[in-house]
């Protein structure tokens, strides 16, 4: 055993190589104890130093990890986290767990992976692998970061350097699916890349899938969500037709998805919100215009996603002409700003559209969410109510953005003049209860 890929694979198997996260995030920081749980040293690499003290002094930020978990790896050293990036000199295996948002053109903002790329392409030496799971277009492991990592460094892809994609897939808030048993996707740049950086995810999680490059797997994430993206698309488009119908949608779906094979049920909402659903397919979207395709179903799905917060103030507006109210000086009250329910995710969530759509026209809105205590927006800040049955009685409309289990939805009812439901919570409709309208 004399080579980098060797000695590495050695490394990897006995646990001893050193593995760094860059990105101590909603996915970094669970991937790091994972890798901790499996018995690897970790380093958790940020620019945030508020993150970074944080997991020093054993305290969790992310709701998926624990701080018990935090605290049990930091107090025996298995889990280090630092600013400081010139460490990756001792490192053997690097996983790139950065932000990759939109820009408000709506192409691609890759600063944070190239960034992060750029300093890591300081300390990359021979017998290391290099995992991306920031979610991106297809080519960017290939064409962005093989070229930074291995040129000025005089790095052998495949034979002493091994570089991968493997998307993530966190849903933040689910207990049955999590990082450790998520089936997780690995493509290399060569074969031996894919070879390498599966050995190591092995280790430590369930299921590895590789593929046979990196575009399959930087691709498959993209389906993932593109998929998801239409469908809520069709639904939400359903939603707006059934209403102008006299039908409801709600029934409508649920009768469909008594079908046993062909249909898949989603349910329509005010809107996507989260970290993929939202941008990933414009990700892939803005690359096939650089070659001359318009996906056509994506941009088709975006825009009916994106109206949804404007329809769902239709319907506010209209549901209070009915009561005789304008909706301006009207007070309602908006539950849950998180972007699905039982978690602590503002990332694009509709409710931050809905509710500054509402103060354009002049309602007095307030909000609670029991996860989120504050919003801040760059023209407006808002605290989260602290009775929310208190403040439902003095609302004229109260308005169901994100379905909280934690909700007394009865009592709600009970004590509410109207409510505009977006997300079926109640289970009720306007025949069932003159108080309910849902989208």
């Amino acid at each position: 055993m004399n080579n980098e890929r060797d000695i590495l694979l050695e490394k990897i198997k006995s646990r001893q190589a050193n593995v760094a996260i860059l990105g101590l995030g909603y996915v970094g920081l669970p991937l790091a104890i994972v890798f901790a749980d499996a018995g690897f040293s970790v380093l958790g690499i940020d620019t945030d130093e508020r993150k970074v003290e944080s997991i020093q002094e054993g305290t969790s930020y992310v709701q998926d990890v624990t701080t018990e978990e935090v605290a049990r790896h930091v107090s025996t050293g298995r889990l280090v986290a630092t600013t400081d990036f010139s460490v990756l000199r001792e490192v053997d295996a690097v996983s790139i767990c950065v932000p990759t948002p939109l820009r408000k053109t709506g192409d691609p903002d890759l600063s944070f992976i190239l960034d992060v790329t750029d300093t890591l392409a300081e300390f990359v030496h021979p017998g290391m692998v290099v995992v991306l799971e920031s979610t991106t277009y297809p080519g960017t492991t290939r064409e962005i970061l093989l070229p930074k990592l291995t040129e000025a460094n005089d790095l052998a892809i495949g034979e002493n350097f091994f570089l991968a994609f493997s998307p993530e897939r966190v849903d933040p808030g689910r207990e049955d699916w999590t990082t450790i048993n998520t089936p997780k996707v690995i493509g290399g740049i060569t074969k031996n890349c894919s070879a390498i950086a599966s050995t190591w995810y092995d280790q430590a999680l369930q299921t590895v899938v590789p593929v046979s490059s990196s575009e399959v797997a930087e691709m498959t994430k993209l389906l993932e969500n593109t998929f998801r993206m239409i469908n809520v698309g069709l639904v939400n488009e359903m939603a707006i037709m059934c209403r102008r119908l006299g039908i409801d949608v709600w029934e409508v779906v649920e009768a469909a998805a008594t079908k046993p094979f062909g249909f898949m049920k989603f349910t329509p909402g005010p809107g996507l919100g989260g970290h993929c659903i939202p941008i990933d397919p414009l990700y892939l979207s803005w690359k096939l215009r650089t070659l001359n395709y318009n996906a056509r179903f994506i941009d088709l799905a975006s825009e009916i996603n994106t109206n949804m917060p404007r329809y769902v103030v239709g319907i506010i507006q209209d549901a209070l002409n009915l009561h005789i109210k304008p909706i301006k000086n009207s007070q309602i009250l908006v539950l849950g700003a998180a972007y699905k329910p039982n978690i602590d995710d503002l990332r694009e969530s509709p409710a931050l559209d809905v509710i500054g759509l509402l103060r354009q026209k002049g309602a007095m809105v307030t909000y609670h969410d029991p996860y989120i205590s504050q919003i801040q927006q760059d023209d407006w800040k808002l605290d989260s109510v602290t009775d929310v049955i208190e403040e439902a009685s003095k609302a004229d409309c109260v308005v169901i953005i994100t379905d909280h289990a934690s909700y007394d939805y009865g009592k709600l009812l009970e004590v509410s003049t109207l409510i505009v439901d977006t997300r079926n919570a109640l289970g009720i409709s306007g025949h069932d209860n003159p108080k309910v309208v849902r989208i």
